[in-house]
């Protein structure tokens, strides 16, 4: 039997996650999986000039209160591919709110990972310098502007808090 990427295990082995790469780092295109079709679609174009500054992706076998499995920023200097499964460590969450117009506000953290192989001695993302946290908030903020979307940044979590936000969200 074929496993879709969306019900891939949810957690790899030393406190890591899976992470499927929809939007490659330098993509001015955001994709998004389809597990109804088993492959990837576009779904829209980013504003003129902006390009995801990572891998953007979701965490399998999760759902967030928007329906959509939990989704996943890995910072890493390369770009990897549509589909790819990158094991990660979950160094912080940024706590979002988004509201849909007419919609209520509802809660769309955005898990910020590091690939298994990368800088085991960045823990949490406070360890980050302000201007990359700022910036990825920017990216946050700024990609939601010309769609129905209105994006609140509330702040970021810790290592621990976004590992407990994926147990959360594990489809039962």
């Amino acid at each position: 039997m074929k496993k879709s990427l969306d019900r891939l295990p949810t957690r790899a082995e030393d406190d890591c996650v899976n992470v499927i790469v929809e939007s490659p780092r330098g993509s001015r295109l955001k994709f998004d999986f389809d597990p109804k079709l088993g492959t990837f679609t576009v779904g829209r174009p980013l504003p003129l000039g902006m390009s995801y500054p990572f891998d953007w992706g979701f965490i399998p076998s999760t759902r967030g209160a928007d329906g959509d499995p939990v989704d996943a920023m890995i910072l890493n200097d390369v770009p990897t591919y549509p589909g790819i499964v990158v094991r990660c460590r979950p160094i912080g969450m940024v706590e979002l709110v988004q509201r849909e117009s007419g919609g209520k506000p509802e809660v769309n953290n955005r898990i910020v990972l590091l690939p298994q192989w990368r800088d085991a001695h960045l823990e949490e993302a406070s360890d980050l310098p302000g201007e990359v946290r700022a910036q990825v908030e920017n990216f946050f903020v700024s990609t939601a502007k010309f769609t129905d979307k209105q994006v609140r940044i509330k702040g970021w979590a810790s290592a621990r808090k976004a590992m407990r936000f994926i147990d959360d969200h594990r489809k039962k």
